[in-house]
């Protein structure tokens, strides 16, 4: 019989064993540094305290009364995704009308909804801001997690840069100076530093703002659907030239009205419950966005003669002049001016506190990691500003169809990590869980999947040969960074704060060892 000091010993051993391979297996899955319990003293960062913690200035300093609820987190994913109708009149012009209506209740079967059940899932796994950098980075190591990072922060800034260009769409109707030239530079100057500051102030702030925006930006639709009922000739919907489409237009004009949805994932760490409130918005998201494209578009088509070359973006504007009169256009235009500030204060608010998350977890220099006094990333801010600033000039569908591109790139990876985590880590509980085995999310990820192709091979050569540009520089700059950390030539954050995850509760119940250990080979980086 083996006495009780001998099975004890051997029991320590064992756990022990255990702790150490599985800190190995997180560190090699995500890449990360092993953690040191103290920092050496030539570590080179002076921003890591005696512990190894992280100074206030760069702690996430949100408390619970400043973490979005329900409902400003609803109007936050509709802006990221949406925003209202304004822009959807390009795929009349390419489709006619019944392609249009049917591209709005088809693609969010094959898409949107594939793409919410990823973001529900992995979000609620990983609740914290970065968002898909963190899931990209647990599935296949920081390299990629990176890269995910550069192309999905740049194809957001690129659909940033659409906001005042499509804002100035509309206003040049009423107002023909802001059409081209220095008057339209300057708009589009002013538009972008005033937007910038009011996403400075504060999440909460843009959040309620968005509930607000959103409510005065759709009104005029609903009085648009009213005024078109006596008018509707039902045979309108369903008019076709199957000789006259163009695929292109018409699939990135859908693809950019319809995605997005993984954007508010970068934002989980500032809101209030996720793992009960991400999913729920997400779904209240998805049904909003589909009602407010597909209703306009069937009153709209549905009431007034087709002349398909003036459906441009804007058209609605014009729609709104022939049912309602003057007032209603005016109304149309101050809902677009107004739903473009809401969708450029979701879309900054995305890009900016990404950025936050990759320094929180040491991808980047711990000065992109510092918050302003109202709690919002301060350099994140400044480049995704910079970014819209400088990608302004180009036009409307240059700027759709470059920003598809890269972000094809990103949904890529994102379905590949869902695949690949629920294959290698089945048994890691998920707060919201996709209710499909390993066969099941492959099929789900498939029609998606495809879609990307489509929209890849249909590019043009000189978006093409842009946003490849673009995935090589990402590919340089990550050793670069890496360079700097050996070098020492900036200050890097090693986090030891990170979120209390539930994979970390199933970690310390299966006999692995103190939670927080396991928390930092997953989830922390470390100064090098």
């Amino acid at each position: 019989m083996v006495s009780p000091q001998i099975s004890t010993a051997f029991k320590q051993t064992t756990t022990e064993s255990k702790e150490a391979n599985f800190e190995k297996k997180l560190h090699r899955r995500g890449g990360f540094p092993l953690p040191s319990p103290r920092m050496s003293e030539d570590s080179g960062s002076r921003d890591i305290g005696p512990n190894g913690e992280v100074p206030k200035s760069l702690k996430t300093q949100i408390n619970s009364n400043h973490k979005l609820s329900l409902v400003p987190l609803v109007f936050l994913i509709f802006y990221e995704v949406s925003g209202g109708p304004f822009g959807v009149e390009d795929s009349v012009k390419a489709g006619g009308p019944l392609l249009a209506l049917a591209g709005f209740l088809v693609f969010p079967l094959l898409w949107s909804i594939p793409e919410c059940l990823v973001t529900a899932e992995l979000g609620t796994m990983f609740p914290e801001n970065g968002g898909y950098v963190v899931w990209i980075s647990a599935a296949f190591g920081p390299f990629w997690g990176f890269q995910q990072g550069w192309w999905k922060w740049l194809s957001g800034v690129i659909d940033n840069a659409l906001y005042p260009v499509l804002f100035l769409d509309y206003l040049k109707s009423a107002i023909p100076e802001v059409g081209s030239g220095l008057p339209r530079v300057a708009a589009i100057l002013v538009i972008t530093l005033a937007l910038t500051f009011l996403n400075y102030r504060g999440l909460t702030i843009v959040g309620w703002a968005s509930v607000s925006l959103g409510i005065f930006s759709l009104l005029p639709f609903c009085m648009m659907g009213i005024l078109a009922i006596p008018r509707l000739e039902p045979s309108r919907w369903l008019e076709i030239d199957m000789k006259n489409i163009d695929w292109n237009v018409y699939l990135n004009t859908l693809f950019w009205n319809l995605n997005y949805w993984d954007s508010i994932s970068t934002l989980a760490g500032e809101v209030e419950d996720p793992k009960r409130t991400l999913p729920k918005s997400l779904f209240c998201a998805v049904m909003l966005v589909v009602g407010t494209y597909f209703i306009p578009l069937l009153s709209a088509t549905g009431s007034i003669e087709l002349v398909r070359s003036q459906w441009n973006a804007g058209y609605f504007a014009d729609v709104a002049k022939i049912l309602g009169g003057v007032w209603l256009q005016w109304w149309m235009e101050a809902a677009s001016a107004l739903s473009n500030m809401g969708m450029f204060e979701a879309e900054m608010s995305s890009d900016s506190f990404q950025l936050l998350g990759m320094a929180e977890r040491g991808m980047l220099p711990s000065v992109f990691a510092v918050r302003s006094k109202y709690g919002t990333p301060l350099l994140g801010i400044l480049c995704s500003a910079s970014g819209v600033l400088v990608l302004s000039s180009m036009t409307f569908q240059e700027i759709v169809a470059a920003e598809n591109y890269l972000y094809c790139f990103g949904m890529f990876a994102e379905f590949a990590a869902f695949i690949w985590l629920r294959f290698k880590e089945p048994a890691i509980s998920r707060p919201y869980k996709v209710p499909f085995g390993t066969l099941g999310v492959v099929l789900l990820c498939l029609p998606p999947s495809l879609l990307l192709i489509l929209v890849v091979a249909i590019a043009s050569r000189k978006v093409m040969v842009v946003s490849i540009t673009a995935v090589v520089i990402g590919f340089l700059l990550y050793p670069c960074i890496e360079f700097m950390k050996k070098q020492k030539w900036a200050r890097f954050v090693n986090s030891l704060e990170v979120p209390d995850l539930p994979i970390h509760r199933d970690l310390k119940s299966d006999g692995f060892g103190d939670a927080n250990d396991a928390k930092i080979g997953l989830l922390s980086a470390e100064t090098t």
